[in-house]
């Protein structure tokens, strides 16, 4: 039987894109975006097939445990990236950053779903002096509320690996 997948964030960009691979693999896969930035057009050749279910959902206010059930490894695309203006609404990146991040994990638990893939990003190194930047390069002082939501994102799915022994994926994308 093949594996299902949950992929929030999955009219974006990068989502789209997984939804068609694991399609083309015969993964069974659930959907999930609020269609914010991301766009159903992306997903029309996977709306037609039958091993995906996409569900229009708000990560942070609607109830999100049921779509968990039986799923095997979730891939949390979902995010709010507008970085240029997060000093304008400083609520957006940690609402939607780290709040839904918890909420997913939570999910997963009561689920018992153990892998996640988390697409993180490259601002967590803030301004590094270090060009190009390595995987372990010191962490400089944050410069956006985005690469620090991203980075506490980080902290709590690894501390979730550690209590509820989940086994983690972050891709810190530039």
């Amino acid at each position: 039987m093949k594996k299902k997948i949950l992929i929030t964030g999955c009219a974006g960009f990068i989502g789209s894109n997984l939804v068609d691979f694991f399609l083309k693999k015969n993964f069974k896969i659930i959907g999930i975006d609020n269609l914010s930035t991301g766009n159903i057009r992306f997903l029309n050749k996977a709306l037609k097939k039958k091993n995906f279910k996409f569900y229009k959902k708000d990560l942070l206010k609607d109830n999100i445990s049921k779509f968990f059930k039986n799923v095997d490894t979730v891939y949390h695309l979902a995010a709010n990236a507008d970085v240029r203006f997060g000093l304008k609404h400083t609520k957006k990146d940690i609402s939607q950053n780290i709040i839904v991040t918890y909420k997913i994990l939570e999910a997963m638990r009561k689920n018992n779903v153990k892998r996640i893939m988390f697409s993180s990003t490259g601002s967590v190194y803030g301004e590094s002096k270090q060009i190009p930047t390595n995987e372990n390069a010191p962490f400089p002082i944050q410069t956006s509320l985005y690469g620090a939501s991203k980075i506490s994102a980080e902290g709590i799915i690894s501390a979730y690996c550690e209590g509820f022994n989940f086994k983690s994926y972050i891709f810190r994308f530039v």
